[in-house]
């Protein structure tokens, strides 16, 4: 596989897609006589996969790994949807972050910081903190400071709270997954698309991504074309959905971030998450902003009501916001 073969693939309409992607799914079912399952996760990329490969073959059954960090909406939705296996990890997430670590910046920084700090070994915390002879393998210079934090951090969540589970399902079953990750999400996706293609066979674990060369475009192409229902998390400004709690990649996003986001959608699990879970600790160490300007200022001054109404704040323009924002900063 090229990356100019998938550029071409990427380009293809929607209808020749399909076509491709059928090929693949009908390919690696005969392949593995039938014993395989749809990875499915509730969000928008599985629910299109979900129909794609049940077009073919409506008895597939489909597994959802509940980590119990999903979204509300995700899991009402996924129990509409028929001939679906629930899968739960054995330690909560609770356990996970007080025995390991939080999940921040991204799973190769935390793999590093988590290894730095509990390693015997001289020669993997030189590697981390140095980088081997030609510099590689070393952590970023910005986030040493998470070495000495006042807190955990592994990239171990998503292999105790999904990996696992799912791994368990498949010794136990003998199926092989179809999964609906897409090269357009991740490097690391492009690479091993360009290594293995849609289906591998390789190694221990077969595995099928039929629409590995789809784009977001076509999901939602596809979503109107077949009148599929969908989480109603999307009608909610939700892009991409995933654990809720997980700080990975969240120091990247511009705008209203996901806990912020989260603080507007769902202030309960906000609140739990930033103060029962410790998030906020976390949070303020790498500068994110877990709270919009206006609910600071709403929160201000629901204890101190000596210079506005709380109604009035809805008639607030950004500039009067940014002028009261900065005097709590500064005053607190």
């Amino acid at each position: 596989m090229t990356r100019e073969l998938l550029k071409s693939r990427q380009a293809l309409p929607l209808e020749l897609k399909e076509t491709l992607s059928s090929i693949k799914i009908k390919e690696y079912y005969h392949r593995m006589s039938g014993k395989v399952y749809i990875s499915f996760s509730g969000g928008k990329d599985s629910t299109v996969l979900l129909h794609l490969v049940r077009r073919y073959f409506p008895n597939v059954e489909a597994v959802f790994s509940d980590t119990g960090l999903e979204f509300p909406e995700i899991k009402n939705f996924v129990k509409t949807t028929s001939n679906v296996t629930w899968v739960k990890p054995i330690m909560p997430f609770t356990e996970v972050i007080k025995k390991y670590g939080y999940p921040v910046i991204s799973k190769d920084v935390a793999q590093k910081v988590h290894e730095i700090r509990t390693t015997k070994s001289d020669k993997l915390r030189n590697k981390r903190l140095y980088g081997d002879e030609k510099g590689n393998g070393k952590i970023s210079e910005k986030w040493k400071i998470l070495i000495d934090a006042p807190f955990k951090t592994s990239h171990n969540c998503c292999n105790i709270l999904k990996k696992n589970p799912i791994k368990k399902f498949e010794k136990h079953s003998g199926k092989s997954p179809i999964v609906g990750t897409m090269t357009e999400e991740s490097t690391l996706r492009t690479t091993a698309y360009l290594q293995k293609g849609c289906n591998s066979f390789e190694g221990n674990r077969a595995m099928s991504t039929p629409i590995a060369f789809w784009t977001e475009k076509d999901i939602w192409a596809y979503i109107k074309k077949y009148n599929l229902e969908y989480s109603d998390i999307y009608n909610k400004g939700y892009d991409r959905t995933g654990c809720v709690f997980c700080m990975f990649g969240c120091h990247l996003e511009k705008g209203e971030n996901r806990f912020q986001k989260l603080e507007r959608t769902h202030p309960k699990l906000h609140n739990y998450c930033i103060n029962k879970l410790g998030i906020k600790e976390v949070l303020d160490y790498i500068g994110v902003s877990y709270t919009t300007k206006k609910s600071t200022i709403q929160k201000y001054f629901s204890f101190d009501s000596r210079y506005v109404e709380e109604s009035e704040l809805d008639n607030l323009n950004n500039s009067d916001i940014d002028e009261f924002y900065n005097y709590i900063i500064k005053a607190a």
